[in-house]
This record gives structure tokens, sequence and C-alpha cells, in this order.
């Protein structure tokens, strides 16, 4: 199996003067749970190299095992600080995709042309699509073969109107991740604010929120 990991490039959580980038729960927790299954995981991002990460997820009080496994875990880390350049990187050699979330996807991997080919070139060749918490904002621009958003007609989720109220983050962000997917035509669903819920809908896979990742990552996997 080979799984293609996609991150942010992006690291300014709008005008607000702080950081952001990918949380490390998101990437961590879906990386063993491939990993450990025997896939071979390819990292991206749009700029490559050493994709930010969001402060707030280094914090204690957001470890996992997962969490402190990567950061100790040496072949991680150089993976991780040497992303390939996603313009550069071909869909034809992977049997999925996987987005972790943070922030930094409003800004970047949302409007990202390569990521829009990436993600269309799989979910055309029916091969598993997974995006957890603010990553389904990749699914923004993405059509399906005939022209309509990817995700009309479909059950999904992603991080909730509540949630991000809940972080205070609402009138920061460029768009609602909740909102964007009801105005793309597809039927959004949610669990308990900040409980792992997941939702496979054909070869699509998305998590609700950093709890989602593992369970998100486990439902991709079993799609292959």
């Amino acid at each position: 199996m080979k799984i293609l990991m996609v991150l942010t490039s992006h690291d300014k959580l709008g005008d607000t003067g702080e950081k952001t980038g990918f949380w490390l729960e998101e990437c961590a927790a879906p990386y063993y749970v491939l990993k450990d299954a025997g896939a071979d995981i390819t990292l991206a991002s749009p700029k490559g190299g050493q994709p930010p990460l969001d402060p707030k997820s280094d914090d204690e009080s957001a470890q996992t095992d997962a969490t402190r496994r990567f950061k100790d875990d040496a072949a991680a880390q150089g993976a991780l600080a040497n992303t390939k350049v996603l313009a550069e990187v071909k869909d034809d050699g992977f049997d999925a995709v996987f987005y972790p979330g943070g922030h930094g996807p409003l800004w970047d991997l949302a409007e990202d042309a390569d990521s829009r080919r990436l993600i269309e070139a799989f979910a055309h060749s029916d091969r598993p699509v997974g995006a957890v918490c603010h990553a389904p904002a990749v699914f923004r621009h993405t059509k399906d073969a005939d022209g309509a958003p990817l995700v009309q007609g479909k059950r999904v989720t992603g991080f909730s109107n509540s949630e991000e109220d809940g972080v205070g983050l609402t009138d920061v962000v460029p768009f609602l991740v909740e909102d964007m997917l009801a105005q793309n035509g597809a039927t959004y669903e949610k669990g308990d604010d900040w409980a792992s819920f997941v939702i496979t809908d054909g070869k699509l896979v998305t998590g609700q929120n950093p709890a989602s990742s593992e369970e998100a990552a486990k439902q991709l996997l079993a799609l292959l």
C-alpha cells in the first residue's frame, strides 16, 4: 500500500498575528494507523520541505501516545522535514490520499490547484480520499466527473460551526467548513463537539475533529 498524506504550508492565522499550520495529532495518529498496517507513506505539501506545525497542537495538553511517538521517531521527523512539493507529486503511484487538518488548509489547500487535481484524480479512479477536521476544506472547489461539486449528494463531516465558535475563530477563518460543505450540496452530519465522529460514503472518508483522526485513518485503511 502506498499512501499520500498532504499537509498545509500556511502558517498565518488570518490577521491575528498568531501562527497556525497542521494539527500534530491529525498527522501523527493516521500516520501510525497506516504505517503499522504496512503502508508506505509519502508526505507532501504545497511548498515542500518542513510544513508549519500549529503551536497549539504542540501544547502538552494536546499530546497523545501517537504524537509522542511521532516526535521521537527519527524517520518520521526526517520525512516531515522533507515533504515533497505537491505540484511535483503524481497521483498514479498511490492507493489513497489523506489530508490532516489544522487551520492552515483553509487558506492554502482549499484553493490549491494541484491539490484539486490530485483529489479529482483519486476520486475519478475510485480510490479512497480521506480528510479530517479542517482538511475537508480541500473539497471547496473539487468536482466529480460530471463537473458537479465532488461532495454533492454525499454524507460528510468536518470541523463544525459550534467547534469553530468554541475556539473563538468564527470571524477569523476565511470560511466555515460546515457551511461550505452544505453549500456544495453535501449532507453535513456531526457528532458531539470534540468527540470522535467519522463518516465513510463510498470512497470518501471524513472526520470531524482531532479526536476523529485515528478512526478516520482506520476507515480509510478498511477501504484498502
